[in-house]
């Protein structure tokens, strides 16, 4: 897991549905811009998948890239899971870090 990136959830519920709210703080480069300083390119540096689980069990998984901005949010709906459930997320980017958070569904 990459030390100096973070991830959030925020969880709630309402009416059998739950919003799923993760921030994860990485730079999310595309390989496209120029260090101001340098002059060189900024090589990518990408989420390239996340992934949700409810109570250990894969529920949800996106493909994300260069389009996503720094720190991205993303947001998801699940429809059944109980307050208290167990709700993990799990992210790997092109540079082979990760990160994963888990949390008590509210």
């Amino acid at each position: 897991m990459a030390t100096d990136k973070t991830t959030k959830i925020r969880t709630k519920t309402q009416d059998g549905v739950t919003d799923v709210l993760v921030l994860v703080s990485h730079p999310m480069e595309t390989g496209l811009r120029t260090d101001p300083k340098t002059k060189e390119k900024i090589p990518p540096h990408f989420i390239q998948k996340m992934s949700f689980f409810l109570n250990g069990k894969e529920v949800a998984s996106t493909d994300l890239g260069t389009a996503v901005s720094k720190d991205p949010l993303i947001g998801i709906k699940l429809k059944g899971a109980k307050p208290g459930a167990k709700l993990k997320v799990t992210w790997s980017d092109n540079k082979g870090e990760s990160g994963s958070e888990e949390t008590t569904v509210s």
